[in-house]
């Protein structure tokens, strides 16, 4: 009978042990780069993980998909920038280099105080900029449910 709670002990505190390697850590720096491969859920609210207190690593700011103009392939590598004025003007707040899936994603604090205006930069020097502001960067959230896909060529 000892022998069969000392395993069950051990079973439980190796579970335990398990369990709490796994938790996320909300302080992360979880950053996109040109040919990455590490993202995953592809055209997916990758805020709805990537939160405070959420399952994903990291506490995005701003993450998304890109596409290319048939709006069924993603777009490798793009860029995307966040600009104070429209039209790619103004102060530069942001540079997200997308990966080799199509998402960008960042953990690094982005100042969204009055708004930022986004820019999409294809590889072929396309630019699509969006018209209105954005105070979150949750932008899946919009784009592919309730909004068009974010798209370039």
């Amino acid at each position: 009978m000892k022998t069969l709670k000392f395993g069950i002990s051990i079973a439980l505190f190796s579970g335990l042990l398990i369990f709490s390697s796994c938790e996320k850590n909300d302080k992360a720096t979880n950053i996109s780069s040109a040919g990455g491969t590490k993202s995953h859920n592809t055209g997916r609210n990758c805020m709805e993980c990537h939160k405070s207190g959420g399952e994903g690593e990291g506490s995005f700011q701003v993450a998304g998909t890109a596409y290319d103009s048939t709006k069924t392939a993603t777009y490798t590598n793009v860029i995307v920038k966040l600009f104070t004025q429209p039209g790619g003007t103004g102060t530069l707040r942001a540079t997200i280099n997308g990966d080799a899936k199509g998402n960008f994603f960042t953990t690094e604090t982005i100042d969204f105080s009055g708004g930022v205006y986004p820019a999409v930069y294809g590889n072929s020097g396309n630019v699509k900029y969006m018209g209105s502001t954005i105070s979150d960067g949750a932008c899946n959230a919009c784009h592919g449910s309730s909004t068009g896909k974010i798209w370039t060529k």
